[in-house]
């Protein structure tokens, strides 16, 4: 559970963490602190598999965020690890089958708190918030080409402004009267 002591900690998480997580790790991370609110919240990702452990973002993914003056150079893809159920406040999932990876190692390592934690990214777009959770998934763009890239970044971007209302309002201790939210370009 947040408190006021630590920064309000967000995980994003896909399978690999070369693609989807990492851009949305650092699509978030842009819009917190040109919001002012680096110190105050931390956002990391990590994948459901250990496939792509210790490798960098994917190129295509770094050329989309580096067009948007997005810098990437420093990640490198990593595995979930159950502690950090307990330590995460907002726990990110980018497609169907990470909301329900997650959700089954939630019961079998966590509680119902961490549970609640794990929401899927697209659900903070007012696009399709509201909608059924098989309908927010985001393809994994590591099969396709640039275009891929353009898509994923462009689902992720419309969800950052939710996220960050949100974020804003655990912060305050509450979850209503959203305010105004400057999204990365």
């Amino acid at each position: 559970m947040y408190s006021a002591s630590r920064p309000y900690r967000i995980i994003t998480v896909c399978t690999g963490n070369i693609c989807r997580s990492p851009m949305a790790e650092l699509m978030l991370k842009e819009t917190f602190d040109a919001e002012g609110l680096a110190g105050v919240v931390s956002v990391d990702s990590a994948g459901t598999t250990s496939y792509e452990v210790g490798r960098p973002i994917d190129p295509r993914a770094a050329r989309k965020l580096a067009a948007h003056h997005i810098v990437s150079a420093s990640h490198v893809a990593r595995a979930w690890q159950p502690e950090w159920f307990r330590e995460r406040d907002l726990i990110l999932a980018l497609d169907v089958d990470h909301f329900g990876w997650l959700q089954d190692a939630a019961l079998q390592q966590g509680t119902q708190e961490d549970l609640a934690k794990i929401r899927m990214l697209r659900s903070f777009d007012p696009a399709v918030a509201g909608s059924n959770t098989l309908d927010l998934g985001i393809d994994d763009p590591w099969y396709g080409g640039h275009r891929d890239f353009d898509t994923t970044w462009d689902l992720i971007h419309a969800a950052v402004p939710g996220i960050v209302e949100f974020t804003r309002a655990a912060l305050a201790g509450k979850h209503g009267d959203p305010q105004q939210v400057t999204s990365i370009p």
